[in-house]
């Protein structure tokens, strides 16, 4: 359990307040799965009240939206940067295997994918509006029904992984490019 002293002094209170409990949200994410990541379970980690965790971030989906937002910044960030002078076919392949080695390379975001996970988790992330968003910028599609179809691309390979990236990028050339030359 984490120091219970005023933490929330000398930095913006809500800035202080929603990284430490993001932050204690990923860890129990990445050590327990997505369905141990409960408000109590957060509340223990970060060291702080349930009065505090609702006032500054809300309830478990605010803490699981959060979580997944930070996460996908930093995948964002690779994928930017990797799929940059690309467009078309070329830009879409990119953005999905720089998307799969990102997620698998992040604690956080492996953690949904390894272990035991529940229709719930599978759900969350298929539906997830931010996700498609990213998706949407990443890969420079505007269409919303191809962004999430890309977001279920990139699930499907971190859910049944090829043998190696070899494999994957051969498979997203020859499926999934077509369909965007």
């Amino acid at each position: 359990m984490t120091d219970r002293t005023d933490w929330l002094t000398g930095a913006p209170r809500r800035e202080a307040a929603t990284d430490r409990i993001l932050t204690a949200a990923a860890a129990v994410l990445a050590e327990r799965g997505f369905d141990a990541v409960t408000v109590d379970a957060v509340v223990e980690r970060a060291g702080c009240s349930r009065a505090t965790l609702y006032r500054h971030l809300g309830g478990r989906q605010a803490i699981l939206d959060g979580v997944i937002a930070r996460a996908a910044a930093d995948v964002a960030h690779r994928v930017t940067a990797a799929v940059d002078g690309l467009d078309g076919a070329d830009r879409v392949v990119e953005a999905i295997l720089v998307s799969v080695d990102a997620v698998r390379s992040s604690p956080a975001l492996n953690a949904w994918f390894t272990g035991a996970r529940s229709r719930t988790v599978d759900d969350y992330l298929a539906a997830s509006a931010q996700l498609g968003a990213l998706s949407a910028t990443l890969t420079g599609l505007g269409d919303d029904d191809g962004a999430r179809w890309i977001v279920r691309v990139v699930l499907m390979l971190l859910t049944w992984p090829l043998p190696d990236s070899r494999a994957e990028r051969e498979a997203v050339r020859r499926f999934v490019a077509p369909a965007f030359a």
